[in-house]
């Protein structure tokens, strides 16, 4: 039940045609944009407005240098989203030859030219789940499966899951088996490879994605498993989750990673809500 609104906010989007706009309007939600209008704004309202003015130009100043910071980037990943615990090695150990069961692996983007290689390529946050996919599949002999076709405003023609198999394959040395290729985001990666799984005999899917990102992929696969009555068994292997046990002062300076860490928990709240 409380997942309804968020279903129905996506299916709006798609209803209107306007689906392609999401990343737009994430980019424009996300830091820093909202804290560079407090600022303009403040500016406009200080010669009439001082208190407000000044409020603004702080407010926006706090934010501009938090969202650059690792310690507010590992908050927000906790507060907002809740990851799971990576595996341990004991439930990896218990996950060995299981039966009716695969790894998937979700798509975390793709380059449309990597110069270096004269082909597409995997995103780095794809190429770090592909990774782990590949390193639990072999640990577990357990099959590997990668969803993602072609994200919306994507500029690359070739799906995710294509080239993953070519780099899995040639690589990492190891195939994947199953490979869903159509998927424009987390909802659809949920409602196609379900079904596709299902028809090969799978009834536990062990789950790979970023440890920021499985709070809003198991939702979608609960809610995929609901809407095609084709219920699953689900086990998290999320992979970076960030440890908040042991921050340190320089946590709290302005960092690429602390930025990098801050938009992405953000982006995975907005895209819960929004239910992609």
């Amino acid at each position: 039940m409380g997942d309804e609104p968020n279903r129905s906010m996506n299916d709006i989007l798609v209803r209107l045609g306007i689906d392609s706009w999401k990343p737009v309007i994430g980019q424009l939600l996300l830091p820093p944009v909202p804290f560079v209008l407090m600022l303009l704004i403040g500016g406009r309202l200080l010669p009439r407005r001082p208190r407000a003015g000044w409020a603004l130009l702080l407010a926006g100043t706090l934010g501009t240098w938090l969202m650059c910071t690792v310690a507010a980037g590992s908050a927000l990943t906790h507060l907002l989203l809740m990851p799971p615990p990576a595996l341990g090695a004991s439930e990896i150990d218990g996950l060995k030859s299981a039966p009716k069961t695969a790894i998937v692996v979700l798509g975390g983007g793709a380059n449309e030219l990597a110069a270096e290689y004269g082909m597409p390529t995997l995103t780095p946050l794809g190429i770090e789940r592909l990774r782990y996919g590949v390193w639990l599949a072999r640990r577990t002999t357990l099959p590997l499966a990668f969803s993602g076709g072609v994200g919306r405003g994507a500029d690359h023609s070739a799906s995710e899951a294509e080239i993953a198999m070519r780099v899995a394959q040639l690589e990492f040395g190891h195939p994947v088996r199953y490979t869903e290729m159509r998927s424009r985001d987390t909802n659809e990666q949920a409602l196609m490879t379900l079904p596709l799984l299902k028809g090969q005999g799978i009834e536990h899917i062990v789950l790979v994605t970023h440890g920021f990102h499985m709070p809003r992929a198991l939702a979608a696969f609960e809610r995929a498993a609901v809407r095609t009555s084709m219920p699953m068994r689900l086990t998290a292997a999320p992979l970076g989750v960030p440890d908040t046990r042991d921050m340190r002062a320089r946590d709290w300076l302005p960092s690429r990673q602390g930025f990098v860490m801050v938009n992405l928990a953000l982006h995975e709240w907005l895209g819960r809500v929004g239910g992609a």
